[in-house]
């Protein structure tokens, strides 16, 4: 049985180019000191002691942001290379965390959260481009997993970290996110200055043959779709630790060690699964993997121990596994060469449109109705996503 396990991950990690490696290491960086976002409403309800709801408002404005960082990402990405723009986001990115820490006018925090987010989400795009242009279209959905593999290692070293440094002081937390963008913008630097990003599978077609996204109806509806997806996760940053604070009685670095779970789960488990399904049905999968994730949300409620805590975040990250790195794979191959960019694009922009709605939705929604129906709520809304991912893999198989 080991040596099978074993096999499975050697056959998971064989064939991916070198490059993939390398864009991982760069996100395995940045995303070890990744913490500002996972303790933002923490920091601002317990330490300048706004509330949940201006919290919540504070938050979708680094949504907005995030809208116009996904599109502009996209787009520079085709104009003038991604290395370029991941390259300079995480540049602009440190020093946006820097000013964070050291205001604390409303309208201040505010103004620099939206300009920290456009530069920010500038860099998914560009960065999910660039993974679809080093792998050849049979190995991208491992790709993106193994992207996925690096963020969530980031994850789990950084968040399990930011719990005890905000034990000391919040304000280390920006700078200690600020240091890994810049480590992480250096080794872009001098690993890919010298290197063009060609594409693998050489499809190219014309400019006149290229379809719009905008005018691709199947992938306008699965957009949706991960909207509503994206409504229920971006509650991870907004709602769901206040809740675990407040009713799990749970301190930050036990928070923080939450989230290491689901990267550590992420990390071991996903790439040698997502290579074990990449021949089946993709939105099946999805389906399957979203009943998973919303009801790893949905039964919060039913208990308030720290090792159901556990449990539920064991569930929703077995779900959220079976749907992300998929997604991506899906997306990156239903478009073309020349404007992979704007598809990869309003993918990121999408879940930054859900970074708008979710907080403020969240928030109001665990002040003013409660904040246990605010959980069940996310599980019903799983419940709809299933059936529509279900409905869209019918539509699918008969184009």
């Amino acid at each position: 049985m080991f040596n099978q396990i074993f096999f499975k991950y050697v056959a998971a990690y064989k064939g991916l180019p070198k490059m993939a490696w390398l864009l991982s290491l760069a996100i395995l960086i940045n995303r070890s000191g990744s913490v500002v976002l996972f303790f933002l409403v923490l920091y601002l309800t317990s330490q300048l002691d706004y509330s949940v709801s201006d919290a919540g408002r504070m938050l979708s404005v680094y949504g907005l942001g995030s809208l116009a960082g996904s599109y502009l990402g996209g787009w520079l990405s085709d104009k003038i290379g991604v290395a370029r723009v991941m390259i300079i986001s995480l540049i602009l990115s440190a020093i946006g965390y820097i000013v964070l820490c050291y205001i604390s006018d409303p309208w201040v925090i505010t103004l620099v959260l939206f300009f920290v987010a456009i530069v920010a989400e500038a860099f998914r795009p560009a960065n999910n481009t660039s993974m679809a242009l080093v792998c050849s279209p049979e190995n991208r959905a491992r790709g993106f997993a193994l992207n996925r593999m690096a963020v969530n290692l980031g994850v789990t070293i950084g968040p399990a970290i930011g719990g005890f440094i905000a034990l000391l002081s919040y304000s280390l937390l920006f700078w200690f996110d600020a240091i890994t963008c810049l480590a992480a913008a250096l080794f872009l630097f001098l690993i890919f200055r010298n290197i063009e990003f060609t594409n693998v599978s050489k499809d190219k077609v014309n400019s006149s043959q290229l379809k719009s996204p905008l005018k691709d109806g199947f992938y306008l509806i699965l957009l949706f779709i991960l909207f509503l997806t994206g409504i229920i996760f971006v509650q991870l940053m907004n709602t769901w630790p206040i809740y675990l604070k407040s009713f799990y009685n749970l301190i930050e670095n036990q928070i923080g060690i939450l989230f290491a779970i689901n990267g550590i789960m992420i990390v071991s488990m996903e790439l040698p699964l997502i290579h074990t399904l990449e021949r089946k049905s993709t939105l099946k999968i999805m389906a399957v993997g979203t009943v998973l994730f919303a009801a790893g949300f949905g039964i919060l409620p039913l208990s308030t121990t720290y090792w159901f805590a556990v449990i539920t975040v064991i569930i929703w990250t077995l779900g959220e596994m079976l749907i992300f790195p998929l997604v991506a794979g899906l997306i990156a191959n239903r478009a073309s060469d020349d404007n992979r960019g704007q598809y990869m694009g309003l993918f990121s922009f999408t879940f930054s449109l859900a970074f708008v709605f979710g907080p403020v939705l969240g928030s109001w929604i665990y002040d003013n109705i409660g904040p246990h129906q605010l959980w069940i709520g996310s599980g019903v809304l799983g419940i709809l996503i299933t059936i529509g991912l279900l409905i869209l893999e019918k539509f699918q198989s008969k184009q």
